[in-house]
């Protein structure tokens, strides 16, 4: 299928006057007060030089600006390397509240508010004002919570409650997004067991899913190669719900006695260039965590890359003898409920193999017949339905990604369980739902400007954008025929998540799952 490009791409605008606040939380807020404060004082370190970085961050509170990606400056208003830092001492005297106005601001979960708050005055970056935002649940004035925007990083920020009794307190997250002048509000869910706040029947293609593309590529590599900043156990302990992990297949005698090891690859490619990696050390990883964590589940598709001779065939022989025999697996060919999912692998396949297609087959769910750097396509199973563009041959071209993700997300957002229904029922809407999975991942081998992280740079900050502010808004999208269902972004792909602690954009993907909780 193609793109449908029939709405011009966004263009930057200039920043609204006043603030917009999107709360996305299952909390109704009031906002009660806004409270102008000076500008932080701030320590400068030289452009040129990172040189004890490290040591000079534990002496000040607070985290830096650099860029999670690269040093260049991005678009869209976010992650540049300023090498600014807060200063704050251990004592500091209060800041000083240079005006107030009190509010009452009504905000309903999923909706949008428009406010006569004027944004913060920057300086200089982040050397400008700050506002401090006092919310409240309605009629409740012993639970407030508040924060500070824009925070002393690029991050999000905790909102921080008030009161005495903070057992029954919410978690909320805020995101602002300075050049837009607009706040959104997300449950800071405990991103190690977010699924645990969810019920059996739901099957895992209602939900919003993070990802990770090329999951195991954390380690040095050669640059085209990396796709991930972080390691695979601290990708699941902040969210990560799906793994895309390729497998190095020799030709060998699948009735060895030895239980065959498998090299993890991204292409041709070793992930390391240390040492071979391999997909055992890789499974014992996500078994610990589920065996920690065990509402949880993993979805992980298997591809066979590498310089390997042997075939699909041979691939999924060993996979079925050697490593997926365990009730630890999932293997049915359709997509489960979360219920039968929890504590479990999910098989995704993306090869050929003699497992059978059929629902209750032990092949997975098969994503063998994968069309090719799509916008748009479906596999030859029906069972799912992909954004993959990836050939990025220049720089401008990324813009067309990010048209086409954003797609993807207004996509599946579409889809609406009917809740609440009878088994078969809930049986026939789960055949009919497909699972999609949307690629934030794109590169060129031949240009630097277009390596894994420094697309990473560009497209995830535009993520982020768009699930705060533009997702499941009809009218605001990019299809003509955009409806809203329940929201859900599907299995989101990303590349170079959580660097520098940076989790925003998996905290966002999960944040859509309280919309379906609303019906629930």
């Amino acid at each position: 299928m193609g793109a449908n490009s029939s709405r011009p791409r966004r263009t930057l605008a200039a920043m609204p006057e006043t603030i917009t606040i999107r709360n996305l939380t299952l909390t109704p807020l009031e906002l009660k007060l806004v409270e102008r404060l000076e500008p932080p004082v701030f320590i400068t370190l030289p452009q040129e030089s990172n040189l004890g970085l490290n040591n000079i961050t534990r002496l000040i509170a607070g985290r830096g600006c650099s860029s999670p990606y690269s040093s260049n400056k991005t678009d869209g208003g976010g992650h540049g390397n300023e090498n600014y830092f807060p200063f704050q001492p251990h004592d500091p005297k209060p800041r000083l509240v240079t005006a107030s106005q009190d509010l009452s601001i009504s905000l309903a979960p999923f909706t949008e508010s428009p406010t006569t708050i004027f944004p913060p005055l920057e300086a200089h970056q982040h050397q400008g004002e700050q506002l401090r935002l006092t919310f409240q649940e309605p009629n409740s004035p012993d639970r407030r919570y508040t924060c500070e925007i824009p925070g002393l990083s690029e991050k999000s920020i905790e909102l921080t409650f008030i009161g005495d009794n903070n057992a029954h307190a919410k978690e909320i997250t805020a995101i602002y997004l300075p050049h837009l002048a607009y706040i959104a509000l997300f449950s800071s869910a405990q991103l190690s067991s977010w699924m645990s706040n969810l019920p059996d029947s739901i099957p895992l293609s209602s939900l919003s899913i993070p990802g990770t593309h090329n999951s195991p590529t954390c380690h040095v590599a050669l640059p085209s190669v990396r796709c991930q900043a972080v390691s695979v156990t601290e990708q699941l302990d902040n969210g990560v719900r799906f793994l895309d992990v390729r497998v190095n297949c020799p030709n060998l005698d699948i009735n060895q006695p030895e239980k065959p090891e498998l090299a993890l690859v991204h292409a041709v490619f070793p992930i390391a260039l240390s040492g071979t990696r391999y997909l055992s050390g890789l499974l014992d990883e996500v078994y610990r965590f589920l065996e920690e964590h065990p509402s949880e589940t993993v979805m992980m598709s298997l591809k066979r890359e590498g310089t390997g001779k042997g075939s699909d065939q041979l691939f999924g022989g060993i996979l079925r003898k050697w490593y997926l025999g365990s009730d630890r697996w999932y293997t049915k060919g359709r997509i489960p409920s979360l219920g039968e999912a929890r504590g479990k692998v999910v098989l995704v396949r993306r090869f050929h193999s003699d497992f059978g297609g059929g629902d209750d087959d032990e092949g997975g769910i098969d994503g063998s017949v994968w069309p090719d750097n799509v916008a748009d396509g479906v596999c030859g199973s029906g069972r799912i339905r992909i954004q993959d563009f990836y050939e990025v041959g220049r720089v401008e071209q990324i813009e067309h990604k990010i048209e086409y993700a954003c797609q993807e997300l207004e996509r599946s957002a579409r889809m609406c369980l009917q809740l609440p229904c009878g088994a078969e029922e809930l049986q026939a809407q789960r055949e009919a739902m497909p699972l999609h999975i949307n690629f934030l991942s794109a590169s060129s081998f031949f240009n630097s400007s277009l390596w894994p992280d420094r697309i990473a740079g560009k497209v995830n900050p535009r993520m982020v954008e768009y699930l705060c502010r533009d997702h499941a808004v009809e009218g605001r999208g990019g299809l003509d025929d955009q409806v809203v269902g329940d929201a859900a972004t599907g299995v989101v792909v990303t590349d170079w998540v959580g660097h520098g602690g940076d989790w925003d954009l998996v905290r966002c993907i999960v944040g859509w799952n309280a919309r379906l909780q609303l019906k629930v």
